[in-house]
């Protein structure tokens, strides 16, 4: 329960600070500047792709290409969390991040390629230097609930 209430008060504080945050340029929200349902659903299907071939996660990953539907659900999960965190509509009702990695032992590289990942991927979609900023203190503030779990 502490686990699960630590999490809802990341999530909100990041939803309230994020929401603040708006663009000097176009005054959007990040969920805007990640392009909305759509494109935070290919950024997310692209990262895990990426994943898939990044030799430091891939181990981790590549099992689920036999599991496809398992991998739906995961990539599901992902897409509402981001859309969910940065102000969009998705409703994100997976477990808490501790309880899902626990006894993944997720070491510290392999979360650095998992973030290294995901801002290739919001390069290759010509993201804000501020928007790339914004996902990456979501997820540094994240670490300490997914790594060594």
């Amino acid at each position: 329960m502490k686990q699960l209430l630590s999490l809802v008060f990341i999530f909100s504080v990041f939803t309230n600070v994020l929401q603040a945050q708006k663009s000097p340029i176009n005054d959007q929200s990040l969920f805007q500047r990640l392009g909305g349902t759509e494109s935070i659903s290919v950024i997310v299907d692209e990262a895990v792709e990426a994943h898939m071939h990044n030799p430091v996660i891939q181990a981790r990953f590549l099992p689920y290409r036999e599991q496809p539907k398992r991998l739906d659900v995961i990539k599901q999960h992902l897409k509402d969390f981001l859309s969910a965190g940065t102000g969009g509509p998705a409703k994100y009702k997976g477990r808490d991040m501790t309880t899902t990695h626990k006894g993944m032992n997720i070491s510290a590289a392999e979360y650095m390629a998992l973030v290294d990942d995901f801002m290739m991927i919001l390069d290759n979609h010509n993201m804000s230097d501020q928007t790339k900023k914004d996902v990456l203190y979501i997820t540094w503030s994240l670490k300490n609930m997914i790594i060594g779990k």
